[in-house]
């Protein structure tokens, strides 16, 4: 077991051997051998022993800690291989304002081109004119977002693609029972919000897991401004893959995989809503045959976990040799 979610509230974990042992109220869970895990998610409420974290750091298992509601907590920062000198192209490269413009404008056309291709894919009806509208401001903006003078204005043009990217998404919804008005976070106060929080930082936690494989750092970034605690670059290269994670949440919702009653109404400000732990997993099972689902990708057959490492070093190649820009690619929606 290469990833391991860990959801269930009151659980606790402990060291047995040269594994780790999950109870919950006396009973053993499950039991997974550190030989075969490579990443452990924890998402709510779990207790761990002290014995449990040395066991973690010394077999280099990434650690990340979330909320329920995909709220991005913590992770444990291990020590990883040196890459000074990657590091240090990245720095200099990223610290140049051109350089830095030229990025993240990359990064927010390949967003917009995405957005659009979800829509184009996913609309009911070509003859719409609610798409027609939302995919003729969504082309308004990608042709600013390509004569942008400075990040200021490329982020604003990037919140106004997302702002009219969500007006469309919700039309996309064909299960009665839901329904969405546009997007809110931190909490998320709605179902269709909490869903998209949770997958969100799913794959965020993946595009990070791959920029600290390849050596680079996470906290540096073009796009997103360096901020305490926040893994900029990966919320930069995060975006071109969003795509993926809405038309995920769609097929999970128009498909009817999810249901009201798989949300819990807390009544706290903090964490309004929240998914049910028997949907929780099966969300996450559903979501982990996403990540080993083969495609085709740079003429190769790969599952898309390892497409999102390639696509990292992509952005290193680029690094390296910025005349020849980064490569586009058709990324699976």
């Amino acid at each position: 077991m290469e990833s391991l979610y860990i959801i269930e509230p009151g659980s606790y974990m402990k060291v047995s051997g040269k594994s780790i042992k999950i109870e919950k109220k006396g009973q053993v869970i499950e039991e997974i051998p550190a030989s075969d895990l490579k990443r452990l998610t924890l998402a709510g409420r779990c207790s761990m022993t002290g014995a449990v974290l040395d066991f973690l750091i010394e077999n280099g298992i990434e650690t990340v800690f979330m909320t329920l509601t995909g709220r991005f907590r913590a992770r444990l920062l291990l020590d990883a291989p040196g890459h000074v000198e990657l590091r240090q192209l990245q720095y200099e490269r990223l610290g140049k304002k051109d350089f830095c413009l030229q990025t993240a404008r990359f990064m927010v056309l390949s967003k917009i081109e995405n957005q659009l291709r979800l829509l184009r894919k996913r609309r009911p009806s070509a003859k719409d004119p609610n798409f027609k509208k939302l995919h003729l401001q969504l082309l308004s903006l990608k042709r600013r977002a390509k004569i942008s003078k400075n990040l200021d204005e490329l982020r604003g043009i990037e919140g106004s693609a997302s702002r009219i990217f969500y007006q469309g998404f919700g039309l996309l919804i064909k299960n009665q029972d839901f329904s969405f008005t546009g997007r809110n976070r931190r909490p998320p106060k709605d179902e269709i919000n909490a869903l998209l929080s949770f997958v969100y930082t799913l794959f965020t936690n993946e595009v990070l897991n791959a920029i600290k494989s390849n050596g680079l750092d996470p906290y540096l970034g073009a796009l997103h401004e360096p901020l305490s605690g926040r893994p900029s670059l990966a919320c930069d290269l995060v975006e071109e893959w969003r795509a993926l994670a809405e038309g995920f949440v769609l097929t999970l919702v128009n498909k009817k995989m999810v249901t009201k009653q798989d949300f819990i109404a807390t009544g706290k400000k903090k964490r309004p809503i929240e998914m049910a732990p028997p949907f929780l997993r099966a969300l996450i099972r559903t979501y982990e045959k996403v990540m080993s689902k083969q495609i085709s990708w740079n003429n190769q057959q790969m599952k898309i976990r390892w497409a999102i490492h390639q696509r990292i070093r992509d952005f290193i190649s680029y690094l390296k040799t910025p005349e020849r820009g980064i490569p586009k690619r058709a990324i699976p929606i």
